[in-house]
């Protein structure tokens, strides 16, 4: 098929040139006298996409499904219990681990489509006179539902109740593209992936942790061997790793964040809003409905339920077979139930837009009732309105 593949799937997402330029380079020595130079700066500046002066930054040649791992076993104890909402599949996948792990973990069940609710988890701290729970896990953007949860009132649930549980967050498909403040939110354990908005291939789990989890490491009992903060702490404070880097994704990582700041970060936010906010009306343009509820809608993918009697799944694969366009599938009970579209990372207004006319052309080829072009039209007069 002549073209390339339009990614429009919610990660990895599209590399920007300069940063696969980036990346194109021979080997090199990760233990050389000139090492530091890359990856002490890469380090400072990862703060200011946390939103952190206080916290640490680190980065293991893993993933975010590592990311979780890390904050788990290097902050916690063996058998702690830990709280988490089931939103949807990442959360899932978190609550999974955690059990394999050996915690007690204590799971409440919310509807896919919604995100954490605040003031349940208030009134379930306020229970915990003894402090039982010894962290929160909460995940920020759920990427399998398109729902962006409430940190900030997380965090003021916790104060609320003066509760000292560690609040741990899974940011994998927000960080850099969806405003996250650290610091200000009392964030504890934040986790990250270098295949979403920072626009680079999977391989990087990127992490930044308070003085208080950093503290809690220095006393925490689980096991922990590649994936120790403090093999990293001993070796990244003179600006090396604790074992081989991958310099190739780190001189990535340093091309994005170049684009990321020269941007400005929060016009990456405003971006990555205008797109969303583009492909939300093209949905009601189709009559269509989105997984999200009202007002918790995710600014980096979109979760779009299809009628009862047709599946997703013939929409996907009309779109990548016909169209060669990669959209997101349903995830577990999601499956043939939705599609996604991934707007994070190296995205345009025009790149959406394509992305739009190729899900229409996919819906009408799958006999779902749309007005041809309806969608196209939303999100064009959102788009030049705006711009």
């Amino acid at each position: 098929m002549a073209g390339r593949n339009h990614l429009f799937i919610p990660g990895p997402t599209n590399t920007p040139h300069s940063v696969l330029s980036a990346m194109h380079l021979p080997m090199e020595d990760h233990r050389s006298p000139i090492f530091p130079k890359l990856l002490k700066p890469i380090l400072e500046d990862l703060k200011k996409v946390f939103g952190t002066e206080t916290g640490q930054c680190f980065i293991f040649p893993a993933t975010g499904t590592a990311g979780w791992e890390v904050a788990l076993t290097n902050c916690l104890n063996p058998g702690d219990k830990v709280l988490i909402y089931r939103i949807g599949q990442f959360a899932h996948l978190w609550i999974e681990m955690a059990k394999k792990l050996g915690f007690d973990v204590e799971v409440h069940e919310i509807e896919w489509g919604k995100g954490i609710p605040v003031d349940h988890l208030e009134a379930r701290l306020k229970q915990d006179t003894q402090h039982e729970i010894k962290a929160v896990l909460a995940t920020y953007n759920e990427t399998s539902t398109g729902v962006t949860t409430d940190i900030p009132g997380i965090r003021n649930a916790l104060d609320a109740a003066n509760h000292p549980a560690l609040l741990f967050v899974d940011g994998v498909s927000a960080i850099a593209s969806i405003k996250f403040d650290m610091d200000a939110w009392g964030v504890d354990g934040t986790i990250s992936g270098s295949q979403k908005g920072f626009m680079l291939p999977a391989g990087l789990a990127i992490l930044a942790f308070s003085a208080k989890a950093l503290k809690a490491s220095e006393t925490a009992k689980c096991p922990r061997g590649f994936l120790s903060l403090q093999d990293q702490i001993n070796s990244n404070k003179d600006g090396y790793t604790p074992y081989t880097a991958s310099s190739p994704m780190l001189h990535g990582l340093r091309a994005s964040l170049d684009l990321l700041f020269e941007e400005g970060l929060e016009n990456v936010y405003a971006r990555h809003h205008r797109l969303a906010e583009g492909v939300r009306r093209a949905v009601a343009a189709w009559g269509l409905k989105i997984c999200a509820v009202p007002g918790v809608e995710s600014d980096t993918v979109t979760a779009i339920l299809v009628p009862e009697d047709k599946d997703a799944r013939e929409v996907i694969s009309t779109a990548y077979n016909k169209y060669n366009i990669s959209l997101g599938a349903g995830l577990a009970q999601l499956s043939g139930k939705v599609f996604r579209i991934g707007h994070i990372g190296d995205m345009n207004d025009v790149s959406l837009l394509g992305a739009i006319a190729g899900v229409e052309m996919a819906l009408l080829d799958n006999g779902i009732a749309i007005q041809p072009g309806s969608g196209v039209a939303a999100a064009i007069e959102y788009y030049r309105t705006t711009a």
